[in-house]
């Protein structure tokens, strides 16, 4: 078999589109959506609140808007979110909580991504005539810059449980929540069954060509309808998209325990090169982020030497590569990966 001019391991958001999600497309009933018109969007719609157990469900271009109208459903100007230090909303959303909802992100540093209620609670700040209060509490699972790690369920409902209590909302990034789910054997309603709203995309790992899903109670997505036509979100005759999003959620769930296989091989193999530092036993899904320092290497310098090999991988800071594995990659293009992983640190290794 012919091997492809490159392997992208940049990221699930380069995934195409099935051949049953492009004739479904092709074929896609379709109306006006902002008059809620669009009989394939409202299909999604509802198949995704019913997925997650919750009210009501709202279609959105990307994960960003639905992060981002998620915030300002929970919050008033002047007001802090707390979130985790490398949070998407924080680093990959072009701040977005103040340029849109006039809040600051009150950050907690941790290990492994994942916040634990202790945590948040010594950073809650009551309503006082010198700081920000708490206006909201955001989690994101699975983590992202973490290297894809994951919420206890426990961990979840415990948070959202005494954010209650304080009268406190929780923003779930979903983005790859179905990779959790995954990963936990358990469903997507389960992990989110206490959060006030979660956004999970469907342009990663399940591969739709566009879009991403915000679902909540039915008054709060009726205002994020309004959130989103301001944002410019409103997509019209959308159920061409739409259509792809339910082959994509009816079809990609269960397959992603081989991406998650296909990482935790990467990962294995990665930590016995030398110069390459990771540990495999924090890869809990897809996403492999690993140290090149001991090479000699500047991330993206290596990054550069792969990418004459054919490998496409993303530096993610001075000394750390991700690589993020999804449906376009084979284990026989992972194990391509990993020859020109183990050539780059030789070739730099046998030069020092």
């Amino acid at each position: 078999m012919r091997e492809p001019a490159l392997v992208d391991l940049r990221s699930d958001t380069v995934t195409r589109p099935t051949a049953s999600m492009r004739r479904a497309m092709a074929e896609a009933e379709v109306g006006d959506d902002v008059y809620r018109e669009d009989p394939t969007v409202n299909r999604l719609e509802e198949r995704a609140a019913a997925m997650f157990a919750k009210q009501a469900a709202l279609f959105v271009p990307s994960g960003t808007m639905g992060n981002t109208i998620a915030v300002k459903l929970h919050t008033e100007p002047g007001q802090e979110v707390i979130c985790e230090a490398k949070a998407h909303i924080v680093t990959y959303e072009l701040s977005m909580l103040a340029w849109f909802s006039g809040c600051l992100a009150r950050t907690i540093p941790t290990a492994h991504g994942i916040l634990a209620w202790e945590q948040i609670q010594r950073e809650i700040r009551p309503v006082a005539p010198f700081w920000a209060p708490t206006g909201l509490i955001e989690i994101e699972n699975t983590h992202n810059m973490a290297g894809g790690t994951i919420y206890p369920v426990e961990a979840v409902d415990e948070i959202c449980h005494q954010a209650h209590a304080l009268r406190l909302k929780v923003h779930m990034d979903g983005a790859r929540i179905f990779n959790a789910a995954a990963a936990l054997h358990v469903s997507v309603a389960r992990i989110a069954a206490h959060v006030d709203t979660v956004m999970f995309c469907l342009s990663k790992g399940l591969a739709a060509p566009v879009g991403s899903i915000l679902v909540g109670s039915r008054d709060d997505m009726d205002r994020a309808r309004l959130h989103r036509k301001r944002l410019g979100g409103g997509m019209r005759q959308a159920g061409v998209l739409a259509a792809a999003a339910l082959v994509a959620i009816g079809e990609m769930t269960e397959r992603l325990v081989e991406d998650h296989a296909n990482a935790g091989f990467l990962a294995e193999e990665l930590a016995n090169i030398s110069g390459i530092s990771l540990d495999p036993r924090r890869v809990e899904t897809n996403i492999v982020i690993f140290d090149v320092s001991g090479t000699g290497l500047t991330a993206a310098d290596f990054s550069a030497c792969l990418k004459s090999h054919g490998i496409l991988m993303s530096p993610v800071s001075a000394t750390e590569i991700r690589a993020v594995t999804h449906c376009d990659v084979t284990r026989r293009d992972c194990e391509r990966a990993l020859r020109a992983i183990k050539e780059t640190a030789r070739s730099t290794t046998a030069s020092a």
